[in-house]
């Protein structure tokens, strides 16, 4: 629970973190460091909606008071200052909810891995069809989108993906998708299935925000970096040179690999930057223990016990098990239509805080 006081202390904290960031990006010298100026600059932007919502919420107030004044020597002011009431009320609540306290991946791009499962054939093909899903939210939002890893199943879709979701603009792209994680079921008649049967199987999803130099050092010394010759469906080569590149995280035996690029260099910082960003992820459960119920939540096992959401072919519904949300277009989910869903989870969450708070 917490104090007026401390509320007022991170209000007044933020907005002299944003008045400092302003001049920070008017400063041409930040501008030489693009990394340094993309990052204050997703900070600027994450903080304007609380000093938009503050000079909304002052103006407002003064405004009630004149009205207030005015209507009481005036009936006619009464509605005014009745509507004006209202409003404090709405930016004082939207205030509150901006004042939560944030994960500080928050404002970070993503890299997002999709996983086959418990299914055989039926759950790498259905990777596939989340890949695609994931890749016109992506057009959808404006965001790009990079393959870093992609290993083809050899009935169609494929056992693993990787890729980077990057925003064009400042806009943070993990709280947006970290509500992704955790398995994925869906049940439907496979293409294989010769006698109709609905089949269930599940995939796993893993949001990780893309870390940056600045978030994890890796030493060089701490890696044993193995290269092969790449493979596609039912391990035939696909390249006639050992280009493909698995990285082992000695400390920690974290092991990542890519191979979707032609040439071992760019295989390579493909491996490091999903090596660095589950490291970050690593590092950021650790130390926040105790309040980081929503990574634990990510996927341990692809098992389909432990499904956060179903995707039901036949009756074209998707539900999400967490927050009881349900919706009957299937096909258009599947087509990128993911914020209905993603709102949903996002104001739960939102909830859960204040409740926290309160």
């Amino acid at each position: 629970m917490s104090s007026p006081e401390s509320g007022n202390d991170r209000l007044a904290g933020l907005l002299a973190e944003h008045r400092d960031l302003e001049a920070e990006l008017a400063d041409p010298a930040v501008h030489a460091d693009a990394a340094r100026a993309r990052r204050l600059g997703r900070r600027y932007a994450a903080l304007a909606p609380v000093v938009e919502t503050v000079r909304a919420l002052d103006a407002a107030r003064d405004d009630l008071g004149a009205a207030q004044e005015f209507a009481a020597d005036d009936l006619s002011f009464v509605a005014e200052a009745e509507q004006l009431e209202a409003s404090v009320g709405e930016l004082s609540a939207r205030l509150n909810e901006l004042l939560l306290p944030k994960d500080p991946d928050d404002e970070k791009d993503v890299i997002l891995e999709v996983k086959a499962g418990e299914g055989g054939a039926e759950s790498a093909l259905f990777v596939g069809d989340m890949l695609r899903m994931y890749l016109r939210y992506a057009e959808r939002r404006g965001w790009a989108i990079e393959v870093l890893e992609a290993v083809p199943a050899e009935l169609g879709g494929y056992k693993d993906v990787a890729v980077a979701i990057k925003s064009r603009t400042d806009e943070g792209i993990f709280s947006r998708l970290k509500f992704e994680a955790g398995v994925h079921r869906v049940q439907r008649v496979p293409v294989t299935e010769s006698q109709g049967r609905i089949h269930t199987s599940a995939v796993g999803v893993l949001v990780l925000p893309e870390a940056e130099d600045v978030d994890v050092t890796v030493d060089p010394n701490d890696l044993r970096i193995d290269v092969f010759r790449s493979s596609g469906p039912g391990g035939q080569s696909v390249n006639t040179t050992d280009s493909a590149v698995r990285i082992t995280h000695l400390p920690t035996g974290i092991v990542v690999s890519s191979q979707n690029e032609k040439s071992q260099l760019q295989n390579r910082e493909s491996a490091l930057r999903v090596l660095r960003s589950r490291l970050l992820a690593a590092a950021r459960e650790e130390a926040e223990a105790a309040a980081s119920d929503q990574r634990r939540s990510q996927v341990r096992t692809v098992d389909r016990s432990e499904r956060v959401r179903t995707y039901n072919y036949p009756e074209n519904r998707l539900s999400d098990h967490r927050v009881g949300f349900k919706a009957h277009n299937l096909d258009a989910v599947l087509d990128g239509e993911l914020d209905p869903v993603l709102d949903a989870l996002t104001a739960a969450h939102t909830a859960e805080l204040l409740a926290g708070e309160s």
